[in-house]
């Protein structure tokens, strides 16, 4: 493990890795880190980090948005990332960096929180491919709007309180297949909403200390509390996850060839010869 100055115990205890054997990597469930008041992810060191990133590993909005929205209908917030972040208390915005892996000191932070995991992780999904970070700051009442992620995910609450609220992962009351397939071929991460979908969800609440356990492709939204908030998600790929992924892009394929393929299972199986297929075809640049 990398020596950090303020980290002199396991992020994870013991009975946290305990419980993420129970869940991962089907459930969405409670956990608690001891991640302390670091260098790296104070304010100013947000800030400045959000001024370094390209653009394409910045997106930053108002946070008062509905639970459904189109990406093309989110406005911007009229600031940039470094004033966003350095006002987040009173301007009402929401903020993600992402790939906090390309800048060393932010590797070696995440890659030493999924160095405790790994006991847990491998034996079940496989080595843990694509290491990434991801950090969120959001304002008092921003919302996260209705969406998906293609990875397995632990975001670890460091300031403020938010309400993670998740519908169980590959159920197409929630996310029709047709929404995966669209993702998985380019799309955006933002699902359709409706009110119909309310009391289906599991709700999580968080706070410093917490962390939430986040299943592949698990619909989510998450509403900040009464306090500006700090969250870093720490996410991982595994083999299956990837073969997931190409079966519904294999599905979005066959779709447009006017058939209408089942969703694939969830793990441990997976669409073999649909992934498979994939693999061909982009081999052989059949497809983008």
């Amino acid at each position: 493990m990398t020596v950090h100055p303020t980290i002199d115990r396991p992020v994870f205890p013991a009975e946290t890795l305990a419980r993420m054997a129970k869940l991962y990597p089907g459930e969405a469930g409670l956990l608690r880190h001891h991640l302390p008041d670091h260098r790296l992810l104070s304010i100013e060191a947000l800030a400045v980090l959000g001024e370094s990133l390209p653009a394409s590993a910045v997106e930053y909005n108002p946070g008062d948005l509905p639970v459904g929205i189109l990406p093309e209908d989110i406005p911007a917030n009229g600031l940039s990332i470094g004033e966003t972040i350095r006002t987040i208390d009173t301007n009402g915005s929401w903020a993600v960096l992402k790939n906090i892996e390309t800048i060393p000191e932010y590797r070696a932070l995440l890659m030493d929180l999924l160095g405790e995991l790994k006991p847990v992780v491998e034996p079940r999904t496989g080595a843990m491919l694509t290491p990434q970070g991801f950090i969120f700051i959001s304002s008092p009442g921003s919302i996260t709007p209705f969406h998906f992620d293609p990875e397995h995910n632990i975001l670890l609450q460091l300031r403020g309180t938010k309400v993670m609220n998740v519908w169980p992962a590959g159920d197409e009351r929630f996310a029709h297949r047709i929404e995966h397939e669209r993702y998985h071929t380019g799309g955006h991460r933002n699902l359709p909403w409706d009110e119909a979908f309310r009391g289906g969800e599991q709700q999580v609440p968080l706070g410093p200390g917490d962390a939430v356990l986040m299943p592949v492709m698990a619909p989510h939204f998450v509403a900040n509390g009464d306090t500006p908030s700090i969250s870093l998600s720490i996410t991982w790929r595994s083999e299956w996850s990837y073969r997931e992924a190409e079966a519904h892009a294999a599905n979005a394929l066959l779709r447009r060839m006017g058939l209408d393929p089942a969703m694939p299972p969830r793990w441990p199986d997976y669409a073999r010869a649909r992934s498979i297929g994939w693999r061909v075809a982009r081999k052989l640049k059949l497809v983008s």
